[in-house]
């Protein structure tokens, strides 16, 4: 006869020996699958059943051993075990995908790599203008400076160009007081460029003063050139930390929720819609058009359409328009309201505008949509006997030009903050951002493999044309 007893010490060795056993087979496979954060990851998996998402590494570099002591006087820590869930969805965690599961969480660390006495760290910002590149500039300076103790800071100028000597961009010393005050104005101190530079002169340069951390501040152009100056650093076995702060005014990047300067743009874009909307309901039939910024997602056009309310129609990169459905809509439209207010992304109706060729980023070059839109419309109406009064507002580049909103400025600081910390404890190759609420880190190579679009079957697309009226199918 079995005992309870008994019953109940071989289920437990049994399990133990499950558990042992399925430990034992995860140890093995993440030796592969690179997951460094393995108790965690062992216990993700007991859920797992496809392996459907098995296809990204969100592993993190780093260079080395951490082995010395933080200087923060910090109450918060982030153990390197801790991540945020990527799909926190409850039919997301029914799936018990086997990876990817999560991404590393930001934050300071008791352990850094860099002696703060020995570091010397650079700054770049590249591409367009947006609101908060200063914002950025100064809170990395600051964090560096007084709560780690770094004393040698410099900012490379005019973007990828300053780290090739040939160009003779002569550095900035970057000090509190210099920057104390810059998040005040637009642009950044440091100037900007477009285009690639050659990754192994990059480093080169970098060598040759002696920096060991760079923060590239850009979008996915700059941290795509931020990924070949990575690769060439560990390619070379050098102790570079390379970490980015995405900068892309369109919020277009991949897996995080929001980046710096997209608030501000949505803020900035009400007033030209509230001109195009008095200036369409000044007279009869009257029509204002305004072109906002996205070249390939239409976030800022869908955000100010949604916050203003008084957009009767959007037209973004993601969604097909044809022009005479679009015209038939406005037609209807005037006949019962006498006004309508379209909102424009830049990238929208290409087919209509393309241009051949790439800019200096390797863009492609966008023809005027909404100019392009103001002659169609008065043409359609004109050939149907229709008086109408068009005007056209695009305020980009007063928009891309301007300081950061005070929310956009906290972004900007914690962004900064949590890339200053990524630094300091010997991560490189990847970018700060948002995800689930959370601060993260994101390999680059992620970060810069697709953009960030709009789904126009999801809840937010639903919105727009709950808010604008606007038919569901204009192809």
């Amino acid at each position: 006869m079995v005992l309870y007893e008994d019953r109940v010490n071989l289920n437990v060795l049994g399990q133990i020996s499950f558990l042992f056993l399925h430990l034992l087979l995860f140890l093995i496979v993440s030796k592969f699958v690179k997951c460094k954060n393995s108790i965690l990851c062992w216990v993700l998996s007991f859920v797992e059943q496809d392996g459907e998402n098995m296809t990204e590494d969100f592993t993190i570099e780093r260079i080395g051993k951490c082995t010395f002591n933080s200087t923060l006087d910090s109450g918060v820590f982030i153990d390197d075990s801790e991540g945020v869930l990527i799909d926190a969805t409850l039919s997301g965690l029914q799936k018990g995908q086997l990876k990817p599961y999560f991404l590393e969480k930001a934050g300071p660390r008791e352990k850094i790599f860099f002696n703060p006495e020995m570091t010397r760290a650079a700054l770049v910002t590249c591409g367009g203008l947006c609101p908060g590149l200063n914002d950025v500039i100064r809170a990395i300076v600051m964090v560096l400076w007084y709560r780690y103790g770094v004393r040698e800071i410099v900012g490379l100028r005019y973007g990828f160009e300053g780290i090739i000597a040939s160009f003779n961009h002569t550095p900035v010393v970057l000090t509190p007081e210099l920057v104390e005050d810059i998040h005040k104005d637009g642009g950044t101190i440091l100037g900007t460029s477009r285009g690639p530079q050659n990754p192994a002169l990059m480093v080169d340069f970098l060598l040759e003063r002696k920096i060991n951390m760079l923060f590239t501040i850009g979008g996915d152009g700059t941290q795509r050139g931020a990924l070949a100056i990575s690769r060439e650093i560990e390619k070379r076995g050098l102790a570079i930390s390379v970490i980015g702060i995405p900068k892309t005014i369109d919020n277009d990047i991949s897996f995080t929720e929001r980046t710096f300067g997209f608030e501000t743009a949505v803020a900035m874009s009400q007033a030209p819609i509230n001109g195009a909307h008095m200036e369409a309901k000044g007279v009869k039939n009257g029509i204002g058009i305004v072109k906002l910024m996205g070249r390939e997602s239409g976030f800022i056009a869908v955000y100010a359409t949604l916050a203003s309310s008084d957009v009767n129609l959007v037209l973004i990169p993601e969604m097909r328009f044809s022009l005479e459905k679009v015209c038939a809509y406005l037609k209807e439209r005037m006949s019962r309201k006498m006004h309508a207010v379209i909102v424009v992304a830049e990238g929208a109706g290409q087919e209509y505008v393309a241009q051949k060729g790439t800019d200096a980023s390797g863009n492609k070059k966008l023809g005027d949509i909404g100019l392009f839109l103001k002659t169609e419309i008065i043409e359609y109406f004109k050939n149907r006997a229709i008086p109408i009064s068009v005007k056209y507002i695009d305020p980009s580049y007063t928009i891309r030009s301007a300081p950061a909103t005070p929310d956009d400025s906290v972004l900007c600081f914690q962004l900064s903050e949590n890339a200053v910390h990524a630094a300091m404890s010997g991560r490189t190759g990847m970018v700060v951002g948002i995800w689930n609420g959370h601060f993260v880190h994101i390999p680059m190579q992620i970060s810069v493999k697709g953009r960030k679009q709009i789904d126009t079957s999801g809840l937010l697309w639903q919105s727009v044309l709950d808010n604008t009226g606007q038919p569901r199918n204009l192809a």
